[in-house]
Formats: structure tokens, C-alpha cells, sequence
């Protein structure tokens, strides 16, 4: 390690030893950035809770107003009085709050990395804000334990069981996979052919890229499935605690912790909620308690083909995820003590 290296390391160390103190104050600082955007948002009429189907009443930003006037209140407070024990219950109650308003914004990313621009600019811009507001809630709820040191002992896998859920994660895709490339390559599945998923595609706004990979015969969304499988084992197998040899400069060195977890963690408050729900949603369709939309199918029981093993994959999928990036997180942590000033 050369002399450079060794003062970023300690320049790195130092301030990550620090982070109790300032975590407050940045998220104060993001509540009241988040409460301005809610208000102009507001004032202005612009709907801030797109999800699909159409926009939001343009009143429900006066929630968002809200949500950032009660997270600078309490970030305010654990600023001038500590980590008090309530204190600490309403951070984690705004911090849930934050993630709820943030669910969904995987599928904004997914958007953008295919090319295709999201529905609507001001409710992704909602998503991103409450998604930093949540780590940044999470910090500080926890602010009261400074890292000690690095992730102590060798790169290590996830115990058994948890082995057998990443299997179980990976299965769950093979159907949903299949499914897609089928399409992909023009045959038919559930009564629609290839062409018409594809006119389907276009008719939704598809990017020329997703259009591109569907011509090659390359579903894009089975091909996010691979990248999501990769993820899944690399949290929990050794190698995805260390730079693999191809990585050249960085070969053999520890991988930072928030590589794989950001997008796990993502990816499981997305897909694990996102699949549960659906699953209990077709369970009842299935039943016949309420009604399947046949939507771009043929028929109902052709949608209710093709959700069961989309949803399944999902939450499958997702559960999986979240058990490994738990495990993930608690194996490459670094030992923590208990601070006497957060401040």
C-alpha cells in the first residue's frame, strides 16, 4: 500500500469514526430540503404519489409536507437533546414512513437503466428524496454505536438455510425467465405470441433498447432476473466480500459493504412486498373473490397464468433477498461500540 493510499485510508477511517456526529444534522438538513419540495410541489399542483395507473390528487404533497416538518423536528431534537429512547422510536416511525413513500422507486431505476423515461419526473424525484431520508433516519436511530474497527475474520458464507433460500430465490426466476424468453423469441405463451407481447411493448412506450434486446431475442427483464440471481449468491458466498482477480487493481481487496446492499436492499423492499401482496392478490382472484382484468390477454385465466408465475418469482425472490442481505450485513459488519456523546 503506498503512502497515498495509506492517508486516504485514514482520512476515511477518521471521518467514518465521526459519522454519530454529523448523521443528526444531515438529516435534519435532508427534513428540511424534503419539506420544501413537498410544499412546492403542493402549491404548485404537482402530483407526488404516481404509481402506475395515473397520477395521485395533487393534496396528498401537503403528506409529504408533513413527514418532513415531523423529520426536522425530531432530527431538530436528537441534535439538542441526544438519542433519547423516544426520540429514537420516532426516527425508526419516520423512517418506516420514508421507505413506504419510497416503494417502487426500483422500478424507476429499471426504467431508466432500459433507456425509457419514468412516468412522472416529480414523483421519482419524491421516491429518491424519501429513499436518502430513510438511510439517513436509520443513521441516526443508530447513531449511538461508533464502528470500532474493520469487518473482523475472513470472508465467510451464509449458514445452510439461508443457502437453501438463495436456491430457492434462484428457482423461483426459471419459470418467469423461460416465460419471457419464449416471448422473446416469438413464440407463444398463454395464448399470446411473441408479436403481440412486442406491439404490446410499443404500445406501453418501450425504449429502443428494450426493443432492440426483445428483436434479438433477449428479454431485458429475464436479463435483470440473471443480474438479481448474481446478487442474490454473491451476498451469500464468500467471494462477494472480495474483488475477484479480473478486477486488477482492486483483486483480493475487501468490497465495501454498501456495494451489494444498496441495491439489495432496494431490491427487497420492492419485489418482497410488491410479490406478497400480488400473491395474495391472485390467491383471491383464483378463488374467485374478486376479478382477474384479462388487461393485453386473451382471457382472464391467460392473466392469471402469467401473474402467478411473475408474482411468485417476486416474492419468492424477494424474501430470499432480504434474508441474505441481513445475513450480509450482519457478516461483514464492523464491530461497534457504544458512544457516551452522539453529538
Amino acid at each position: 500500500m503506498t503512502s497515498a493510499e495509506r492517508t486516504m485510508k485514514a482520512l476515511w477511517s477518521a471521518w467514518w469514526r465521526r459519522w454519530p456526529r454529523w448523521v443528526a444534522r444531515a438529516t435534519m438538513l435532508w427534513a428540511v430540503l424534503y419539506a420544501g419540495f413537498g410544499l412546492a410541489c403542493a402549491l404548485s399542483g404537482t402530483p407526488l404519489l404516481y404509481h402506475g395507473g395515473g397520477s395521485g390528487a395533487p393534496g396528498l404533497g401537503w403528506a409529504v409536507v408533513a413527514l418532513g416538518v415531523l423529520g426536522t423536528s425530531v432530527g431538530g431534537a436528537v441534535v439538542r437533546y441526544g438519542l433519547l429512547p423516544p426520540l429514537r422510536v420516532l426516527l425508526w416511525v419516520v423512517c418506516g414512513l420514508a421507505a413506504i413513500i419510497a416503494f417502487s422507486l426500483l422500478m424507476d431505476v429499471i426504467t431508466l437503466m432500459l433507456g425509457q423515461g419514468v412516468d412522472s419526473r416529480a414523483s421519482a424525484a419524491n421516491k429518491s428524496l424519501a429513499a436518502v431520508g430513510a438511510v439517513l433516519l436509520a443513521a441516526t436511530a443508530r447513531s449511538d454505536r461508533l464502528p470500532a474497527g474493520p469487518a473482523a475474520g475472513a470472508p465467510s458464507a451464509a449458514p445452510q438455510h439461508l443457502r437453501l433460500a438463495a436456491w430457492a430465490g434462484t428457482l423461483a426466476f426459471v419459470p418467469y425467465a423461460a416465460m419471457k424468453l419464449v416471448w422473446a423469441s416469438g413464440g407463444t405463451f398463454a395464448g399470446i405470441t411473441g408479436e403481440e407481447m412486442l406491439a404490446v411493448s410499443e404500445r406501453n412506450g418501450a425504449s429502443g433498447i428494450f426493443l432492440t434486446l426483445e428483436s434479438w431475442g433477449l428479454d431485458p427483464t429475464a436479463l435483470l432476473a440473471a443480474l438479481g440471481v448474481f446478487l442474490l449468491w454473491g451476498l451469500v458466498r464468500p467471494w462477494g466480500q472480495v474483488f475477484p482477480r479480473w478486477t486488477l487493481f482492486l483483486r483480493g481487496r475487501r468490497v465495501p459493504r454498501w456495494l451489494p446492499l444498496a441495491p439489495a436492499l432496494l431490491g427487497a423492499a420492492t419485489l418482497a412486498p410488491y410479490g406478497v401482496l400480488g400473491v395474495g392478490y391472485l390467491a383471491l382472484a383464483t378463488a374467485g373473490v374478486v376479478t382477474m382484468r384479462r388487461g393485453d390477454f386473451h382471457s382472464s385465466g391467460d392473466a392469471l397464468l402469467v401473474g402467478w408465475i411473475g408474482m411468485a418469482a417476486f416474492a419468492v425472490y424477494g424474501i430470499a433477498l432480504t434474508l441474505a442481505a441481513r445475513s450480509y450485513w450482519l457478516r461483514t459488519r464492523p464491530a461497534c461500540r457504544m458512544s457516551a456523546d452522539t453529538q
